[in-house]
Order: C-alpha cells, then sequence, then structure tokens
C-alpha cells in the first residue's frame, strides 16, 4: 500500500496528492467545491456525529476517540476496503477541514489504513469494553 497522505481543505491542493477524497460529513465551510479538486467525498469515513461532538478535538480525549472511531470503522468493512485499495492503487490524500493538525480523524483514519489501529495507551481493558467508557475515557464503578 502506498502512503496515505493528509490535507487540510483550506490548503491549496498539491501535485503530489494523487486521488483526494473528503473524509468529512459536512462540506468544510467557505470553500467552493472547484478550490478542493476532489476525486470522491466519502461522508461515511468521517466519525458519527456523536462521537465528532464528544470529542471536541480535545486532545485530553484523543486516545479514547482513536479506539472509539476504529470501532466505528471495523463497522465499515466495505468502505475500508475501498480506501486501502485506493492507496494500493497509487496515492491517495485524506481531505480534512478541522484546524488541529495532530489531533483529528483524517489523522486517525490515516493510522487506521496503514494497520496501526491498536489499543489506547491509557487503559489496558480490551475494546470489547470501550462501549462501557464514560465519555472522559474512564471505566464506570461496577454495580
Amino acid at each position: 500500500m502506498m502512503p496515505v497522505g493528509l490535507a487540510r481543505a483550506y490548503d491549496a491542493p498539491g501535485p503530489d496528492d494523487g486521488w483526494r477524497v473528503l473524509v468529512d460529513r459536512i462540506w468544510p465551510r467557505g470553500v467552493r467545491r472547484a478550490a478542493l479538486r476532489l476525486d470522491a467525498w466519502e461522508r461515511e469515513a468521517a466519525p458519527t456525529p456523536a462521537l465528532r461532538s464528544w470529542f471536541g478535538h480535545d486532545p485530553a480525549r484523543w486516545e479514547v476517540f482513536r479506539a472509539r472511531y476504529f470501532a466505528e470503522l471495523d463497522g465499515r468493512p466495505a468502505l475500508v476496503a475501498a480506501l486501502r485499495a485506493r492507496a494500493a492503487a497509487g496515492r491517495l490524500t485524506l481531505v480534512y477541514a478541522a484546524r488541529d493538525r495532530a489531533h483529528n480523524h483524517a489523522l486517525a483514519l490515516r493510522d487506521y489504513l496503514d494497520g496501526a489501529a491498536g489499543e489506547p495507551a491509557e487503559y489496558a481493558s480490551p475494546p470489547c469494553f470501550l462501549h462501557e467508557l464514560a465519555p472522559d475515557g474512564t471505566m464506570p464503578p461496577r454495580r
């Protein structure tokens, strides 16, 4: 698989971007369609609105967000397979609108596509317990 690139929607497209896909559920504010030079728009590649809202680009929630987003991506095997196939065929660039370049879903998606979907470092429970986590990423007390 070729390396997957990242590009912010507000930056000019690069000559080496290859196949560009917008991975946000909503269109980037103030950007014209022609300016993005997109080949596709995969809304379903973005996290669910509930997860996106919970995360709020809070770096303290990054590891838990990644784990929850990876769990969502596990439920979208056809989409993941299509993106991996596109990356195997040539350069793939994930286009996103978030301001934070270090903590955004496109970065997590790239890691997922590259196979770096490991467990978060903040806790050691298996992924099957992710649904039990409180919104702050901690395990709730047992009843």
